[in-house]
């Protein structure tokens, strides 16, 4: 069902669905940003519409609500362990079309690669419903139609702002009454999705295995600082370390933690033994980039990256996965030439 409400209208309706639901939407943070002059836009929870942040794409991804960047998976002690405690509330997370499809590749690794799901995801997984923030026109940085994932089905509702009203596309028919009963009137609403970029890639359907040596990586030995930024902002990213902590001096008591991690930091290849399998930036750039849009898609038969564009935005060396891309695809080019 599709709906139009007014701003008191659509605040009213969040606050009917905060009677049972928890909601995860983008947020302006002033003064919260890189330095103290800069404002930033991350998730946070809100208690009405007026606090999401509509027009601009947020910097940081909705990740943290299904994968937390450190969560207590147990309690030991020398004779006992008990599971962590894990806040079960319903949640509703509003995103635009890129995340919801990053979601799609998290719920490809986490519960549909290999025998077993993984259960930490798999339990945040089922509480969250995902709600669609329209996107009518492009963000700096982002690729997502060269992509494929500028558009988006799977949600619950859908959110367009225009000439100050709301435009709703309701799906799930347990939710429809909030809008309904809120609304100015009926209509058929259809979201808006990005139709054009300023950005454009082109991925290679095969590399040949000389590229994974080849020279053209040394540029990012020299270039990235391996901060990870990248990595963190990214909505695909899925790696994570177990680490525990430990209560006392004994080591019998204490916690188990899972905390993401990345492919671009040092420490996350070290093996047994003291080896070290991607030493190098420029080796942990070609791992990265080959992941994002070759090795993902060999296994799952589509990409991995889904073009948001945050991780040229956050790079303090100003490194752009866009550029890395077509670079890949110029030289497996010129060596297939």
């Amino acid at each position: 069902m599709g709906y139009v409400l007014s701003n008191e209208g659509i605040n009213k309706a969040f606050e009917a669905l905060r009677k049972e639901y928890r909601i995860f939407a983008p947020v302006l943070k002033v003064g919260e940003g890189r330095f103290k002059d800069t404002d930033v836009i991350r998730y946070d929870f809100v208690d009405s519409y007026d606090e999401v942040e509509m027009d601009k794409r947020s910097d940081f991804s909705y990740k943290d609500i299904v994968t937390p960047l450190s969560e207590s998976m147990f309690f030991f002690t020398e004779d006992q362990i008990r599971e962590a405690n894990f806040d079960a509330s319903p949640v509703i997370v509003l995103m635009r079309a890129c995340d919801i499809n990053a979601v799609e590749r998290l719920d490809q690794i986490f519960l549909a690669n290999g025998e077993h799901n993984d259960y930490y995801y798999e339990r945040r997984r089922e509480v969250i419903k995902f709600a669609l923030i329209g996107c009518g026109k492009t963000c700096e940085d982002g690729f997502c139609v060269d992509m494929g994932s500028n558009k988006a089905e799977d949600y619950v509702f859908s959110l367009d702002p225009k000439d100050g009203k709301v435009y709703v596309n309701v799906k799930e028919d347990d939710l429809d009454a909030a809008f309904a009963d809120n609304s100015e009137s009926s209509a058929d609403v259809v979201p808006q999705f990005v139709t054009e970029n300023e950005v454009h890639v082109e991925r290679p359907e095969e590399v040949p295995l000389t590229l994974f040596k080849d020279e053209m990586w040394d540029e990012y030995s020299k270039r990235c600082i391996n901060c990870g930024r990248c990595n963190f902002v990214c909505p695909t990213c899925s790696c994570f370390t177990i680490q525990d902590l430990f209560f006392t001096d004994n080591g019998k008591v204490g916690e188990r933690r899972r905390v993401n991690a990345s492919c671009m930091v040092d420490g996350y290849t070290d093996v047994a033994g003291g080896l070290v399998q991607r030493r190098s930036n420029g080796e942990r750039m070609r791992f990265k980039v080959l992941h994002k849009v070759y090795d993902f898609r060999k296994i799952f038969g589509y990409d991995m990256c889904v073009g948001c564009g945050r991780c040229d935005t956050v790079c303090p060396e100003y490194i752009s996965f866009s550029n890395c891309i077509n670079k890949l695809n110029a030289r497996v080019k010129e060596l297939e030439g």
